[in-house]
């Protein structure tokens, strides 16, 4: 994007970070014990963990089918580590991506825990002001290989105070209800939100469906008085602003 847009609400401080994590496949029978991560945790401390190894801490056995390392490298394949973090749906991680419902459960209430601590503890937010902020925060979705669309649900001071996937598969003016897109805006108060997708085919043009979504909920968002700031578009070389070619 050659022209950087700023979102025009209140002035106030980004703070925005973003890591980049590169994920082995390695079998869980492939390691020597002492290598495993629950008995590397009691070893060396939970801080020499990956991200993969602390979720393999957490749900401790595989299925039938695959066993814990594949499972959790499958969920961060195709869900990503950011977007799993963020999902509040046992039933959508278990019916969209097969894992065990007791699974599910397991990883959903290990995050779950983790925000009530993060934001009652360090009083540090993520504040979205612009498309490339967005982006960063969102880094890692491009890589999935369904297409998700993600809200970013933001108070009057441009902090995100909730993170959600809202639908799992194509975008589509049929899938995608104003009230599926909104109740967590009125559920937690939002001031706005910012809409972001991936394209799995890489393509950063917005299609037809994404204009018309981006037009009915910017519409539904006035009737609401909650904002539609923007709807975001990742791809394999970055990302684009519907808002923005919508504007021109």
């Amino acid at each position: 994007m050659s022209n950087i847009s700023l979102y025009s609400l209140i002035d106030t401080d980004v703070l925005v970070s973003s890591d980049e994590h590169v994920y082995e496949i390695k079998r869980m029978h492939d390691m020597a014990p002492e290598e495993r991560p629950r008995e590397k945790m009691m070893r060396y401390g939970p801080e020499v963990l990956s991200s993969s190894e602390l979720m393999e801490a957490v749900i401790g056995t595989g299925t039938k089918k695959e066993d814990v390392r594949s499972l959790v490298q499958r969920l961060f394949r195709e869900y990503g580590e950011r977007t799993l973090a963020y999902e509040h749906s046992v039933t959508r991680l278990r019916d969209e991506l097969d894992v065990p419902e007791a699974k599910a459960c397991q990883i959903v209430a290990c995050f779950e825990l983790g925000r009530r601590f993060f934001d009652k503890g360090t009083g540090r937010a993520i504040t979205i002001r612009t498309p490339k902020q967005v982006y960063e925060h969102v880094k890692g979705m491009e890589k999935l290989t369904k297409e998700h669309l993600r809200g970013l649900y933001l108070n009057n001071h441009y902090r995100v105070i909730h993170d959600e996937i809202i639908s799992i598969g194509s975008l589509s003016s049929h899938l995608v209800h104003p009230r599926e897109v909104f109740r967590p805006a009125l559920e937690y108060a939002a001031s706005a939100l910012v809409l972001v997708h991936n394209h799995p085919s890489g393509s950063l043009t917005p299609s037809a469906e994404d204009i018309a979504v981006t037009k009915q909920l910017s519409e539904a968002g006035e009737t609401l008085g909650i904002e539609l700031l923007d709807h975001i578009v990742v791809g394999e070389d970055g990302f684009v602003s519907v808002m923005d070619s919508l504007k021109k």
